[in-house]
């Protein structure tokens, strides 16, 4: 347990979301049914758990066949209300998540934000004209009954070893994971063997209706600044200065020591809004490095570090993929639900 002399707190804490979760299971709390194909991504923890690349992944995915928007909360803007993610948007407007969507899809596919997903969800699919809409991280939404929800969970740190909160860093108790229809194990190794994957399915113990598959992440054999890109290999000759922004950094960490051992790291919280002070301190370390230097951060933090001027010529992104085992049987299930609904 993580924070034992929580527990007590913890116990409240399932009273109110079981008692909240039965009242949407019974009727009694009413939750809207689209006509359009609805998919969610979400998880039972807090913090990160891959649900940004795997809903990337989905979006690439279903909008080579048919018409898709992808909905968010837009955390960490400064807006209130329903918006579409355009060419004039930026990370305060829509938020970080909604705008590295558009910075790397363009207008592949539709991006919305809105913090009433309700309000949201109907009036991308009308619109925009959708024929599916993806909701990132509203598994504990209840107000939407998706047709299809896809569970995500850390293989460093799964739902069915963690607690409920305060104690622990569930959102709810395990019993949620059996509204999924797939449970992803994400971020697993590279060396991960058909023995552990067994192991784990028998830790989650799945429903019959129920599929389990297993992800990691790629990272890009490129990093990219505002007009150029380097390979990753050329990493060993820079002193790189890592900042990060993000709930979980230490797959990059170990993936970037990997090329280069001359690193400094700036850590900062999740969603972090990078201020003028912020901004003068990484100035002041990156001055402090040698003659070969460069700045490097995550696709979803270089959304918000890129609008300093002061930056914009210095610091590079490493983006990110998934890679999915049974890839083909999984794009297949998921096409397969929006085809037939």
């Amino acid at each position: 347990m993580k924070r034992w002399y929580l527990f007590p707190f913890s116990i409240l804490y399932n009273l109110g979301t079981s008692t909240r979760n039965m009242l949407y299971n019974i009727g009694l709390k009413r939750s809207v049914k689209f006509q359009t194909p609805v998919i969610c991504v979400g998880n039972l923890s807090v913090g990160g758990s891959g649900k940004s690349p795997m809903v990337m992944y989905l979006a690439d995915l279903i909008s080579k066949y048919y018409r898709t928007g992808v909905l968010s909360r837009g955390y960490g803007r400064i807006t209130k209300g329903y918006g579409i993610t355009n060419y004039d948007s930026n990370y305060k407007s829509v938020g970080d998540e909604a705008m590295q969507l558009f910075e790397r899809f363009k207008n592949r596919f539709v991006v919305g934000v809105c913090e009433d997903r309700v309000s949201g969800a109907k009036k991308m699919i009308s619109e925009m004209d959708l024929s599916v809409l993806l909701l990132d991280d509203a598994y504990q939404h209840r107000a939407i009954k998706p047709g299809f929800n896809i569970l995500m969970t850390d293989y460093n740190d799964p739902y069915f070893k963690d607690y409920l909160l305060p104690a622990g860093d569930l959102r709810e108790s395990r019993s949620g994971a059996s509204r999924a229809q797939i449970i992803m194990v994400s971020k697993c190794p590279d060396d991960l063997t058909e023995e552990k994957k067994q192991f784990y399915i028998s830790r989650i113990r799945p429903k019959n209706a129920q599929k389990v598959f297993f992800s990691s992440i790629n990272y890009d054999e490129n990093i990219y600044s505002n007009n150029k890109s380097i390979p990753d290999n050329n990493l060993a000759f820079y002193d790189v200065l890592l900042i990060t922004g993000i709930a979980n950094p230490n797959p990059l960490v170990k993936h970037l020591s990997k090329f280069s051992d001359k690193v400094k790291h700036l850590k900062f919280r999740d969603h972090h809004s990078f201020t003028e002070s912020d901004i003068k301190n990484i100035l002041a370390e990156y001055r402090k490095m040698g003659d070969y230097k460069m700045i490097l951060t995550t696709e979803k933090d270089y959304v918000r570090l890129k609008t300093y001027d002061q930056l914009r010529d210095v610091i590079f992104y490493w983006p990110i993929n998934v890679s999915i085992d049974r890839k083909e049987e999984f794009d297949q299930i998921v096409l397969d639900y929006v085809r037939k609904n």
